[in-house]
């Protein structure tokens, strides 16, 4: 299955008009053209359309899913959708996007859960739709709109990563469950920084864009300096990915301690055999501080 391309959102289009009418999907201008987005050119009345969101959140919601079941060839291993997992505070109320689990149910317990996704995908490319001969035509990239598509909107980013830290801390049965954060376009040069570090701080384990080859000319970042944020070029990628992430053995740990207290703990962690087991006591301190 391919990574996210033009043909991908003139499906989006496509479906989306035998159930929505074409002003829930377009902007419509003062020429009467529907239009995806504003172009960078337009300086006449503009308006705000909200109705596409929840259209492309499904669409690419179920989309990541087809993506990943087609990646995964671990009989164990389900990918689910709209996924509850209570002791992780993730509810009916903010359900976790997408997860990868060992067992095929909606509500899960954490022990189940491999691999959680929060998925940040929107139209990246500009389109008109024309009524009369029903085409979609690409007018552009996103250079060529003032649409803030995926990664390049900072409020989609924050509440990613607002959600994803509240998942973070809800439990300590979070820390072993990777957090990815799943975008179509490459991360704007303000949140480069933040990414790496969040990753070093092992909150989320990454953004990843989907989206090869976002721009009709020229290229975009590839990653980040410690890997915050990748653009995955073809699907065999983002296997490679994802298998890392399920034979890594990751423990997430945070805490504020004096340093006298965290020499302690490093004294009586040494006392274990194997680095293995002084890893697990310094974690299972840090746990009950």
């Amino acid at each position: 299955m391919n990574l996210w391309n033009k043909n991908q959102e003139k499906l989006f289009f496509t479906e989306s008009l035998k159930l929505a009418k074409a002003n829930h999907l377009f902007y419509l201008d003062e020429d009467g053209r529907h239009l995806a987005y504003w172009p960078k050119s337009y300086r006449g009345v503009k308006s705000t359309l909200q109705s596409r969101n929840s259209l492309i959140g499904n669409y690419t919601e179920n989309w990541v899913k087809n993506l990943l079941k087609s990646l995964i060839s671990d009989e164990n291993l389900h990918v689910v959708n709209q996924a509850r997992i209570p002791a992780l505070g993730i509810t009916s109320r903010s359900p976790a996007d997408i997860v990868i689990s060992t067992v095929d149910k909606k509500i899960l317990k954490a022990s189940e859960v491999k691999v959680i996704f929060e998925v940040k995908m929107s139209i990246v490319w500009n389109w008109q739709y024309d009524v009369a001969s029903n085409e979609i035509l690409e007018i552009g990239d996103y250079r060529t709109h003032q649409g803030k598509p995926s990664f390049t909107r900072s409020d989609s980013i924050l509440k990613a990563i607002g959600k994803c830290i509240d998942i973070r801390v809800s439990n300590f049965k979070s820390s072993k469950i990777p957090i990815i954060v799943l975008g179509n376009a490459s991360l704007s040069n303000g949140f480069c920084k933040k990414a790496d570090y969040l990753k070093s701080a092992g909150i989320i384990q990454g953004f990843w864009s989907l989206n090869p080859f976002p721009l009709n000319h020229g290229n975009t970042r590839k990653t980040t300096p410690k890997f915050g944020f990748l653009r995955m070029d073809s699907s065999m990628e983002l296997k490679i990915h994802l298998n890392r992430l399920f034979n890594q053995n990751l423990n997430f740990f945070s805490g504020m301690q004096d340093l006298e207290s965290l020499g302690q703990y490093i004294e009586m962690a040494d006392m274990e055999d194997n680095c293995k087991q002084k890893g697990l006591e310094f974690l299972n301190l840090l746990k009950r501080s």
